[in-house]
């Protein structure tokens, strides 16, 4: 045999063609070719000088020069061909490409002579079919006949050179056409072969209908589709997003026993993928397994990202770990989904040891990948490690996007760093980048938590200016800076706008309630109860808490009752010590019902501000009774004593003197006393009300218990305010004389009294004594000192 060269994209120089020659029968020393290589040859290289001699014959050059070639100089010409290439490869570099070497018969080679392909695959009457074919679909369809446009090539052309034809179409409409006159000629043999050809063209442009009647006709023309065919149908209904058709398809290939390709399979799991239809993908994947079909790093890729998406996570990570068992190295895209996943299941851990798997392996994270990690760091607080990431995207020249510049914001704002925030903001703006709502809110958010609503109003407002839509969460936060503002206008249009997005959230309903409360609006807060539980609103903790507050003020005991009933039964409170404290003191005297846990009690796990809501409900209503059992109740918790003091002092605030005194008679009985704060409040508001006879009640109630300084201070200015200076006088020596200093406000008060009312020794008294014991004396102390002395002479 002799070896031949068949270029692949390059076209050689024309060679002087062979005269036919008989045949030698020495070949075996043309059987031992070199390593096949590939070679692009660009044109500008000059012809190459080789060619059959014409006349005289040169001497071969071999050691044996009696023996003839056996091909007639064939080799001669192959080897200069070679030492040619070879000049090629050199001037060319690394890229180059060497043709493949084949092996030719003496005659083959001659025909290949003959047939002048001057480098081309195909002869020259294989190239012009193929033109005259392509030429035809500049014209329209139907406006001429293939039988005569082909007339010339009939007898030409032999079975696989017009598969060649027809595979070498670019247009369906000439493909169709052609494989028409194919079946007319006497070389023309049914095979899967061509039909699988003609299934390729149709597929290529989603002719489906045609492909379908194609293979359709290759079964009737008794062809048994092959591995090829079946997985050419299957891509062209996968390409095309035909599912169902694909996947009914491939069952049909089951039943025949045929298993395709990975390709195909690659290719029917990403088209499922791109339609989301994960669950499909992970089925078609375990047949795929199952069938013994070795899967490629495509495959993986594309099963672990539905893995992913279908919220399998433990499938998902044993999945990739056994891609990397297998040698596969994972794409960044699956690096960043599982790092996604991670995050939002709170696997700090694995998302972090994913992120450095990616470093050592020298994988460039991408802006997805970098904001999610930035992600998990913003929840868990690891504002260190935000920061250092953000310094390696710029090492590694990460572009920064919108959603990255957001959740730098927002931990800045978490740090407090508000002025850093505002840059960046404003940085985002001027890289263009400033287009989602999201950014705008962060900013927003910034500032309400800094307490500038007014900043966060301006946010709020260039985002409207710019036509920026406004979702839910918008409006969220727009009612949050309206409730620090308290513009209850703005606020309730705010409301009523989130409501039409959909029932409110819990959140924003509890900011309207405590604006309602904070402004006094006790009806209206009621109103807005009525409607939330009419809607209904699904509560959370806070809003049930923000609920059980009006209701206690307003005394709404059947209401209390009934929604302590509801959240009761509901399986999101059932445990809540809040909720089961509530039960058990509303439902003492009828039973308390099964959802309340008999142990509450007995592990000390009583809400201490639940019982100071009852505490406020039960004084509402008058129920002495129930006080005096709550505050046994209360009193047996760590810091009830202070729950109790804290609920007199608000009542006072509130101005309910009769609830605060009433609560406080209580604790006396119960042997404690509220705390000095509480009972100085109480004999303060007294005195300036002048009921010095109340005063001194709550004043004895307590004067056998341990009496703190606030309450004598409290007691001296009562008397003070109502003209009894000699008291007032009297009670200053007892104190001073237990070694308690009052402090100057107190003495100032005395000595102004006394001076009042004429009691000018007892005025001296105090101020000699003041300086004898080197108290520190301020301007309006040293004025009252003067007026006291100017007044007595």
């Amino acid at each position: 045999m002799a070896l031949a060269i068949e270029p692949l994209k390059a076209s050689f120089i024309c060679t002087t063609p062979l005269l036919p020659l008989k045949p030698s029968k020495n070949l075996k020393s043309c059987q031992n070719p070199k390593k096949p290589r590939n070679l692009i040859i660009h044109c500008s290289v000059h012809p190459d000088p080789w060619s059959l001699s014409t006349g005289n014959r040169p001497k071969p050059i071999s050691k044996n020069p009696k023996n003839p070639l056996s091909d007639d100089n064939a080799r001669r010409i192959i080897k200069g061909k070679a030492r040619y290439l070879s000049v090629l490869r050199r001037n060319q570099g690394p890229q180059a490409q060497t043709p493949k070497w084949i092996k030719r018969t003496p005659e083959q080679m001659v025909q290949y002579l003959q047939d002048d392909r001057n480098g081309h695959l195909y002869g020259k009457h294989v190239v012009a079919a193929i033109r005259l074919v392509r030429s035809l679909a500049a014209r329209p369809d139907g406006s001429y006949n293939m039988r005569e446009v082909m007339g010339s090539f009939v007898a030409k052309l032999s079975f696989r050179e017009m598969c060649v034809v027809l595979k070498e179409q670019r247009g369906w409409r000439q493909a169709r056409d052609f494989f028409g006159w194919m079946k007319l000629q006497l070389s023309y043999q049914p095979s899967v072969v061509v039909y699988t050809i003609l299934l390729r063209v149709y597929g290529q442009v989603g002719k489906i209908k045609l492909a379908e009647q194609a293979f359709l006709e290759m079964l009737e023309a008794g062809c048994e589709p092959d591995e090829v065919a079946c997985g050419t149908m299957l891509c062209t209904y996968a390409r095309w997003g035909r599912h169902k058709a694909m996947l009914s398809f491939y069952s049909a290939v089951q039943e025949r026993g045929i298993i395709p390709s990975i390709a195909v399979f690659n290719f029917m799991l990403s088209s499922l993928q791109k339609k989301s239809l994960h669950r499909k993908v992970i089925d078609l994947w375990r047949e795929m397994v199952d069938k013994g079909v070795v899967p490629n790093s495509f495959t993986y890729t594309v099963v672990i990202s539905s893995l992913v998406k279908d919220g399998l996570v433990e499938k998902s990570f044993k999945t990739f770990y056994e891609m990397k068992n297998l040698g596969f190295v994972p794409e960044e895209v699956t690096y960043s989904l599982l790092i996604s996943l991670s995050s939002k299941t709170g696997n700090r851990d694995e998302a972090i040891k994913l992120y450095e798997d990616m470093r050592y392996r020298r994988i460039v994270p991408s802006n997805y990948t970098c904001a999610s990690l930035l992600t998990l760091y913003y929840k868990n607080g690891d504002y260190s490690k935000a920061v250092s990431l953000f310094s390696e995207m710029e090492k590694n020249k990460i572009v920064a996007d919108e959603v990255i510049y957001g959740l730098l914001i927002r931990i800045y704002g978490k740090l407090g760093l508000y002025e850093d925030a505002e840059k960046t903001f404003k940085e985002t703006e001027q890289l263009g980048l400033l287009t989602n709502e999201k950014t705008y809110i962060a900013m927003a958010q910034v500032h309400l938590n800094s307490g500038n609503f007014e900043k966060a109003l301006t946010i709020m407002e260039l985002m409207r200016s710019r036509n920026i839509w406004f979702s839910r969460f918008s409006y969220i936060v727009l009612l949050q800076c309206y409730v620090m503002k308290e513009d209850l206008a703005s606020a309730e249009a705010t409301f009523q706008a989130l409501s039409k997005t959909g029932l409110p959230d819990a959140g924003s309903c509890n900011d309207m309630l405590n604006l309602y409360i904070k402004l006094d609006l006790l009806e209206k807060a009621k109103d807005f109860i009525f409607q939330i539980r009419k809607d209904p609103v699904e509560f959370d903790m806070e809003l049930c808490k923000t609920v059980m507050k009006v209701y206690c003020k307003k005394g709404m005991l059947r209401d209390a009752k009934q929604l302590i009933q509801e959240m009761g039964t509901n399986g999101l409170f059932k445990d809540s010590e809040f909720i089961q404290t509530l039960s058990m003191v509303m439902h003492e005297e009828s039973g308390r019902p099964d959802y309340v846990d008999d142990t509450v009690e007995a592990l000390n796990q009583i809400n201490t501000l639940a019982l100071e809501l009852m505490l406020g409900l039960y004084s509402e209503v008058g129920n002495t009774c129930k006080v005096e059992e709550i505050l046994k109740m209360l009193l047996k918790t760590a810091g009830g004593l202070s729950v109790a003091s804290h609920l007199i002092s608000k009542f006072i605030r509130e101005g309910d003197i009769s609830k605060a005194q009433n609560l406080n008679d209580q604790l006396v009985k119960l042997g404690c006393g509220a705390e000095d704060a509480s009972i100085a409040s109480l004999i303060t508001l007294y005195g300036k009300q002048h009921k010095l006879t109340k005063a001194l009640e709550v004043f004895s109630a307590i004067e056998g218990c341990t009496s703190g300084k606030l309450i004598y201070i409290s007691m001296i200015d009562a008397y003070a305010k109502c003209g009894k200076a000699e008291e007032a006088y009297h009670l200053y020596e007892e104190v001073t004389g237990k070694g308690i200093e009052l402090g100057v406000v107190s003495i100032s008060k005395v000595v102004h009294a006394l001076a009042n009312y004429g009691k000018h020794q007892e005025a001296e008294n105090v101020i000699r004594r003041s300086f004898q014991d080197g108290l520190e004396l301020d301007t309006v102390a040293y004025n009252t000192f003067i007026n006291a002395m100017l007044g007595a002479g």
